[in-house]
């Protein structure tokens, strides 16, 4: 199998999914893919969670050493990370070849809250990339993940790999994933030291900005964050008024709480986000605005989002355990 060239069209960018039951499964669907790209001479990455990034590891054996190996579960906790802090830093280092990423973004552990972003990072893959020479392999374990993942799957990747071979995935649709998950995000449910506390900022005002800092500064001490997250905690909230200055009406309701193992913050304003790789795009040299949702994305655990008519809902989760 060979999915770099097999049903890619006229587009050189070739994005398929497979799907493995266990660990020789696994291999063998990846372990070929990884030594033909090696052996034509494409820069290859993996960025898969750690027991298969070990599994990958030891079956390489020495080729192991010429292939970026990264854990997912670290790289890609936050999904709205992984395009431009994996995928994109990946593929635009080597810009004059072909590049081949493994990138498994969805894992049975993920939560439920994780999981709408996670789907919606995949769907999102297929337009960050439209016409680059890359090609991108997504494993799903379907003896560990539901059904709801794998009929997603099919719907964010064209094409389709399973032990029988190669097919075209005729559910392919990845404005269903990206307008679908765009739900509200539900209610809080705060607990714990860091009780919730809203702050309705006016968002172009030096001292509403730093009453929200300080606000969100005191939250995140209580929740027992360490100092350097608590800076970034604050950076983040900075940010997230900013683009609702920007684009948000220029105020927003600034809210703070601790949930279970997670420390939330979130700005709503009346402004509508209508480019959906917003923060998702790797700041170009020289860039000076443009990048909150990039820095968001980069510093918080899970980002969340909302957009509609009514408004744009942001939250950035950081994790307290």
């Amino acid at each position: 199998m060979n999915p770099t060239t097999a049903a890619a069209g006229t587009d050189p960018f070739v994005h398929p999914a497979l799907f493995y039951r266990g660990q020789d499964d696994y291999l063998a669907g990846t372990v070929p893919f990884i030594r033909q790209g090696l052996d034509g001479g494409e820069p290859v990455a993996v960025s898969v969670p750690g027991p298969n990034l070990e599994l990958l590891r030891a079956a390489l054996g020495k080729d192991a050493e010429r292939v970026r190996l990264l854990d997912m579960t670290v790289e890609g906790r936050n999904p709205g990370r992984i395009i431009p802090g994996v995928l994109r830093a990946f593929a635009d280092a080597h810009p004059a070849q072909r590049v081949r990423i493994i990138g498994e973004p969805i894992w049975a552990e993920r939560s439920e809250l994780e999981y709408p972003a996670c789907a919606q990072h995949e769907a999102l893959i297929n337009p960050a990339f439209t016409g680059r020479e890359v090609t991108i392999l997504c494993p799903y374990d379907v003896t560990r993940l539901d059904a709801r993942a794998l009929t997603d799957a099919e719907a964010t990747h064209p094409l389709l790999i399973d032990s029988t071979g190669e097919r075209i995935s005729a559910g392919y649709d990845p404005d269903r994933i990206i307008n679908g998950y765009n739900t509200p995000l539900p209610d809080p449910a705060p607990t714990g030291p860091a009780a919730y506390t809203t702050l309705d900022a006016v968002t172009g005002d030096a001292v509403s900005l730093a009453e929200a800092r300080a606000m969100a500064r005191g939250q995140a001490m209580r929740a027992g964050l360490t100092d350097d997250r608590v800076g970034d905690v604050e950076l983040v909230v900075a940010e997230l008024l900013a683009n609702s200055v920007d684009h948000g009406g220029g105020q927003g309701r600034l809210s703070v709480w601790t949930e279970t193992g997670s420390l939330v913050c979130e700005v709503r304003d009346t402004g509508r986000l209508t480019d959906p790789l917003a923060g998702r795009r790797p700041a170009s040299a020289g860039q000076l605005r443009g990048r909150g949702l990039l820095l968001i994305n980069h510093l918080a655990d899970l980002v969340r989002l909302h957009t509609g008519p009514q408004g744009t809902t942001v939250r950035a989760c950081f994790a307290t355990a």
